[in-house]
């Protein structure tokens, strides 16, 4: 049997089922370079003011490390130098993509089933990669477009769009590598991310050091540090695309090599079986969920941790960044609150990221989707455990794991801000005080997603869309002078702009107010439902 046979089928299953999700991320993502290109040039309108601009950013080893150096100083290259990070959740929407598609569907039985009907044995991996495929070059063809829109050189936007679709190309084959490597779908998944963040700080870590550094060579070794050497508006290079397509080539043919000489449900690393009994630790429903979650939490954790320190350690530098422009200041004023600009920066920055923690938040609550669908809470409810005693232990880390991340951004933060300026005591809590004041924002989206899974749990996928939503409007509410009652209906517009503004408790108290009706109208549907 040909080893295709059937592909084009699971290709039209996997587009029904991602039929919501795949066009929420390609649509969404494939507007940021265009908004950040727009908004710079409202900001900036002058060509001396972005030449000023840019060279600003690029002598700042923080910026460099974060976005890479710029290569330009006009709209375009500079919206492509700020979009750079976005190259990463490319590659992170890219590779998970694959890897539900080929190893949790094998983890989970239906890879088994399929293979009873006339499939061949590489048709899954196939299907997964060219529906991605496909996917990240419709991404690429609306950068251009968008780019093109905007008024911007056809032949940049031409050469964005195309390192776009070849970065999500790169780590969807990395995707289906890691996919024939592990019996998990969690260690795949654990595999392919930490390939795409090493990639990632390797460039950081090149370009940080600056090109006259003997180490600045390590910004070659990384995937992504060759595509931003495309260099979009700023004299095209197209040899890094070819450089990366052949990469490409070369793991997902890895991919399939692997894929022909495993077994099904193995994986060609050996897993390690599992004790016969259960430890007492697992003998509760929370000791259960917190075997569940630990993983997902500690990379959460981790992410947030390094990411605060780094933020904490640019602060001060962006006072001399902006030195000599008053529409930079004005933009990371109008960000975070009139107060300094490294409190500006800090609280604008933090608001950004606590949609990630929000990310994290509805992660963990559906989780209980996902133990439903799987029929693995089946089994526990059989026992003497209530619906809400099992639903309030997976709650537990959709509201405490928010906390947790948000507190460890906070800290770290203010602790590297706090050294730089030699005032740890003083700029630790206020920095701190900052993450954590979006709390009651993220648990919005984790009342949300409970009230979805309890009242109309097909329709789960909606606190997704919600965040995506409510990311919109934060970036772009500003720049397209969105009506401001739109604005709102985002719980992030209500809270303070910590450090620098005044704390108000009354917006807090109503969106934990929010919170708690969301979550107590999902768990009384969670009572009366049938369990799938």
């Amino acid at each position: 049997m040909n080893g295709l046979a059937g592909a084009g089928a699971l290709a039209r299953l996997v587009l029904r089922r991602d039929r919501v999700v795949l066009p929420i991320w390609v649509t969404l993502l494939s507007a940021l370079p265009a908004s950040y290109a727009a908004g710079t040039r409202s900001l900036l309108p002058t060509a001396a003011e972005r030449e000023q601009y840019a060279r600003s950013i690029g002598t700042n080893p923080t910026f460099r490390a974060l976005l890479g150096p710029v290569f330009g100083s006009d709209v375009g290259a500079l919206g492509a130098w700020r979009s750079l990070f976005v190259l990463v959740i490319v590659g992170l929407a890219s590779l998970l993509t694959v890897i539900r598609h080929t190893r949790t569907d094998e983890e989970a039985g239906r890879r088994e089933l399929l293979g009873a009907t006339v499939v061949g044995r590489h048709a899954p991996l196939g299907a997964a990669l060219g529906v991605t495929f496909a996917a990240d070059l419709a991404l690429g063809a609306l950068v251009a477009l968008w780019m093109v829109a905007i008024g911007t050189p056809v032949t940049g936007a031409l050469a964005l769009g195309a390192s776009w679709t070849v970065a999500g190309w790169l780590f969807a084959a990395s995707g289906g590598l890691a996919a024939q490597l592990t019996e998990r779908a969690g260690a795949a998944r654990g595999i392919a991310i930490a390939a795409l963040s090493g990639t990632y700080l390797l460039r950081a870590a090149g370009d940080a050091s600056g090109p006259a550094s003997g180490v600045s060579w390590l910004s070659w070794v990384s995937p992504i540090g060759w595509l931003q050497q495309v260099r979009p508006y700023a004299g095209e290079r197209w040899w890094p695309l070819a450089a990366a397509a052949a990469l490409t080539v070369a793991i997902g043919a890895g991919a399939f090599a692997l894929s022909a000489r495993r077994d099904l449900g193995a994986g060609v690393l050996a897993g390690r079986p599992g004790p016969a009994a259960a430890a007492p630790a697992l003998r509760s429903p929370l000791a259960l969920a917190w075997r569940l979650h630990r993983g997902l939490l500690a990379g959460w954790a981790a992410g947030f941790a390094v990411y605060g320190a780094v933020l904490g350690a640019s602060a001060k530098g962006v006072q001399d960044m902006v030195a000599g422009s008053s529409q930079l200041a004005d933009l990371l004023r109008r960000l975070g609150g009139a107060a300094a600009i490294s409190d500006a920066y800090l609280a604008g920055v933090i608001s950004v990221t606590s949609l990630g923690a929000a990310a994290y938040a509805v992660q963990a609550t559906l989780r209980l989707r996902t133990e439903e669908a799987a029929l693995r809470a089946e089994p526990v409810l059989a026992t003497a455990v209530s619906r809400l005693r099992w639903a309030a232990s997976h709650l537990a880390f959709a509201v405490a794991g928010p906390a947790v991340v948000l507190a460890l951004l906070g800290l770290l933060a203010g602790l590297a801000y706090g050294l730089s300026v030699g005032d740890v005591s003083g700029q630790a809590p206020r920095v701190l005080a900052g993450a954590l004041v979006q709390l009651p924002a993220v648990w919005v989206l984790t009342g949300l997603a409970t009230a979805l899974f309890g009242l109309l749990p097909r329709a789960a996928w909606v606190a997704w869309a919600a965040l995506a939503g409510f990311l919109l409007v934060g970036q772009f509410g500003e720049i397209f002078k969105l009506d401001q009652k739109l604005v709102d209906v985002s719980p992030f517009t209500h809270v303070p702009k910590l450090p620098g503004a005044h704390l108000t408790v009354t917006p807090l108290a109503w969106l934990v107010a929010i919170s708690a009706v969301l979550v107590a109208a999902g768990l009384a549907g969670l009572r009366y439902r049938d369990i799938r």
